[in-house]
């Protein structure tokens, strides 16, 4: 049970010692992965259909 204890006050610690951002930094950062998230999302969409009307194309037989 000690072992929990020191496990969970070590824990407390390290945390006091993280260098958290500034809300600026955070709200940029934030913005930076949602943007690369979306960009991301859309290359992924736009081969997704490229395929799509590609396989089509090519069992249509035309």
């Amino acid at each position: 049970m000690q072992a929990i204890i020191n496990y969970i006050k070590e824990s407390f610690e390290e945390v006091k010692r993280v260098a958290w951002p500034s809300k600026k930094q955070a709200m940029r950062l934030t913005g930076l992965v949602i943007g690369v998230s979306v960009g991301v999302g859309l290359y992924v969409s736009g081969l997704d259909f490229l395929f799509t009307k590609a396989v089509a194309l090519l069992l249509s037989g035309k």
